[in-house]
């Protein structure tokens, strides 16, 4: 089978008109640049003649109906398919309420990106020849109705004979929170663990059994490439907090049938009614994030007490924005074990969080625990992205430290 097509990832935009907008003075999400940063990836979009667009999630800031109508209806304008999955913060309730729509409602706004059945919240697709999609909706809600990250054994259970029937078609699957860790022990970690899925190695395993090795996943509003029991899940940042990524794709096949995945990633580095967006917004993360890098030193896997955490909080302040950046190399000889060794290896060796040449399915026998990338080089005789970022007139121009460690 050879294929070979375009398509672009945009993910958490948090889309928010300006009266559903609302206030909190600690947030990290600038919600109000969410729908403009959109408007200048997709006019960059326009030009790459796309097979298709992928949204896995967080179309909208809070599930606000209006939000949701506004994107069905500016999806609708694009000249190229587009699919999406929802995000917790598309249908962050069961019933709806003043300010969200109904768990229910998600697939009636998006019939035409997906859900051609508004009765079920997954879907599966066949959305080039030879390729299948499947949009999985990782948002459920507990006994006591909680909103957590999981699948249910019946989502489980379709998703098997989905898989089971498409043994001679290449299979991608979306799906809103991580398959794979992105993080050092994010499955255990507190603050990680909210971003993936609570069932991930029971997907993962699945997946592995009928040779499914790329899931595009959001949630964690960073740039990162993890490969985990033969799979490769590509998460993508979000456009309403630094860097405003978004992602394209070239996916082609040799003459020797291997399957390769060219990505490049675009960044929006300043919208209309803010050119220094970029720049404002790197340092707006930098300084809300020090309570959080607070809670990653006082809770496992460290485990600090407050004053020896304190101590090393203000060597973080560029981390967080660095991690969600991609592609950083951290060096932090001056800090004590574990706690070096701990934000170390949150480092990406081999720089493909951004750009790579990924080869799908050759590495099965690779996997590890955390990242272990098949990097080799191209050679096709086949369409270049020719994909360049533009930057905005009298914008900065920003690049992600190499290496982060010590900033004084």
């Amino acid at each position: 089978m050879s294929l070979n097509f375009r398509f672009a990832v945009v993910s958490d935009i948090h889309a928010a008109l300006p009266h559903t907008i609302w206030q909190h003075p600690s947030r990290m999400h600038l919600v109000e640049v969410g729908i403009p940063a959109l408007e200048v990836v997709l006019e960059r979009l326009s030009d790459l003649e796309l097979d298709f667009l992928l949204i896995p999630g967080d179309l909208t800031q809070h599930g606000e109906p209006d939000n949701h109508q506004w994107m069905a209806q500016r999806l609708a304008q694009l000249p190229y398919p587009v699919y999406v999955i929802p995000g917790n913060h598309d249908i962050p309730v069961m019933e709806a309420n003043e300010q969200s729509i109904a768990y229910a409602e998600f697939p009636h706004f998006y019939q035409a990106f997906g859900y051609e059945d508004p009765s079920r919240h997954d879907y599966s697709q066949v959305i080039f020849p030879g390729v299948r999609l499947i949009g999985l909706n990782s948002n459920t809600f507990d006994a006591q109705g909680k909103q957590v990250g999981r699948l249910t054994n019946a989502q489980l259970s379709w998703l098997q004979e989905v898989l089971a029937q498409a043994i001679h078609e290449f299979v991608i699957v979306m799906i809103h929170h991580n398959v794979c860790e992105h993080m050092p022990q994010q499955s255990d970690q507190p603050l990680g663990k909210r971003y993936i899925l609570e069932n991930a190695a029971e997907l993962r395993q699945l997946l592995r059994a009928h040779n499914v090795n790329l899931v595009f996943t959001g949630h964690l509003h960073i740039q990162d490439v993890a490969y985990e029991d033969g799979i490769y899940d590509i998460t993508t940042g979000s456009l309403v907090s630094y860097p405003h990524p978004y992602r394209v794709f070239q996916f082609q096949t040799d003459r020797q049938g291997r399957h390769w995945l060219h990505m490049d990633s675009g960044r929006v580095e300043a919208i209309p009614e803010w050119q220094t967006l970029a720049q404002d917004t790197h340092r707006i993360m930098a300084d809300r994030s020090a309570s959080y890098m607070l809670q990653l030193l006082m809770q496992p896997p460290l485990n600090l007490c407050q004053t020896e955490a304190e101590a090393l909080v203000s060597d973080l302040q560029q981390f967080w924005p660095s991690v969600a950046c991609g592609d950083a190399v951290f060096d932090f000889a001056h800090f004590p074990e574990p706690a070096r060794s701990y934000f170390e290896a949150f480092s990406s060796h081999g720089a493909i969080d951004n750009h790579a040449f990924l080869a799908l399915g050759e590495t099965r026998a690779a996997a590890c625990s955390l990242k272990a990338y098949n990097l080799q080089p191209l050679s096709l005789s086949a369409r270049s992205l020719r994909f360049q970022a533009k930057v905005e007139a009298g914008a900065p121009e920003l690049t992600c430290l190499n290496i982060v460690g010590h900033t004084g």
